[in-house]
């Protein structure tokens, strides 16, 4: 080994070592409290409400948005913050607002030791308005002992779980999970960009329409009137799933897996991965694949069931 290589590694332990020391002393210093390393000292406050109000508008940066119903019948707000991260908790046009007012430099959202703040929304148990929910990082929670006119939710990075009851339902996220269960609504719409979707026990009076750029989905115990399932990279299963309309699914990547499932009309396309499964009921099959095995029953009667895939074997059979 070369004489300057090993100077120059010596300098870099070196460094490394002092680096380490700088970090130790200076947490020693603060008493090992790293909320101070990410702008500021933590402490929770709490909004009371009491203002009437129907919809609900919330607005965050990076903390975790839950709904929890309030033992007392009032609404109370209940928010992590810093000196330089607050909330305003105001009722205007008829509508709670909940927005996050953060101060803090560029350099200052750079921390090895972030804590994950939350925002708890303590509202009755009831029926309510429109609800909107915005955030970039960090995840949203819905139990079912609240109902909406609509639920939009919109998030950048997070995972969202959501059992309200509502009129129309939208979610959107481009990076993580998606959880929705227990729950009746007229239409649900989801779209994540890399991550997977659970929706299971629910009712669906319009359309379903779930869109997964890259990852799984699972749907289970659900009815519809239709259901439209698109993605580029990642699997489909289908447990118990009853549309009484049409059924399509479209995959680039992944398999297409129907467990005990039906509709009146199936539509699936797939360019590589198998379609398999059991139906409910006789079905008129029109099965092709280019590359793969074939077997579907033979009957003459009942909707259309159109399979294609380019890539991958096709076995359906009925129960």
């Amino acid at each position: 080994m070369k004489k300057a290589t090993v100077i120059w590694i010596i300098v870099a332990t070196s460094l490394m070592l002092a680096g380490i020391i700088v970090i130790g002393v200076g947490s020693a210093m603060f008493k090992w409290d790293f909320s101070l390393f990410s702008g500021g000292k933590y402490e929770t406050k709490t909004y009371a409400v009491n203002e009437e109000y129907s919809n609900i508008t919330v607005s965050e940066d990076t903390a975790d948005v839950v709904f929890l119903p309030s033992e007392d019948g009032s609404t109370t707000v209940v928010c992590d913050e810093t000196e330089k991260i607050k909330h305003r908790v105001e009722v205007k046009d008829g509508a709670l607002c909940i927005t996050v007012e953060d101060s803090r430099k560029w350099y200052q959202h750079i921390s090895l030791f972030f804590k994950a703040m939350k925002v708890t929304v303590y509202i009755p148990e009831g029926e309510y308005g429109k609800l909107s929910v915005k955030s970039d990082t960090g995840s949203v929670n819905v139990p079912v002992c609240f109902s909406f006119e609509s639920i939009d939710i919109k998030e950048s990075t997070g995972s969202v779980k959501c059992s309200a009851s509502a009129g129309d339902v939208k979610i959107r996220t481009s990076t993580g999970s998606v959880g929705v269960s227990g729950f009746t609504c007229d239409s649900l719409d989801i779209k994540v960009s890399t991550g997977s979707v659970t929706v299971k026990d629910g009712k669906v009076n319009g359309e379903i329409k779930v869109k997964v750029s890259t990852g799984s989905t699972k749907l289970e115990d659900i009815e519809c009137e239709s259901l439209t399932s698109d993605g580029d990279t990642g699997s489909i299963t289908m447990k118990s799933v009853i549309a009484s309309g049409k059924l399509s699914v479209s995959r680039s990547t992944g398999s297409v897996k129907f467990d005990g499932s039906d509709a009146a009309e199936i539509d699936v396309d797939t360019d590589t991965g198998s379609v398999s499964g059991t139906l409910l009921s006789d079905k008129i099959f029109i099965a092709e694949s280019d590359t793969g095995s074939v077997s579907v029953p033979k009957t003459t009667s009942g909707g259309k069931c159109e399979i294609s895939t380019s890539t991958g074997s096709i076995r359906i059979s009925i129960e």
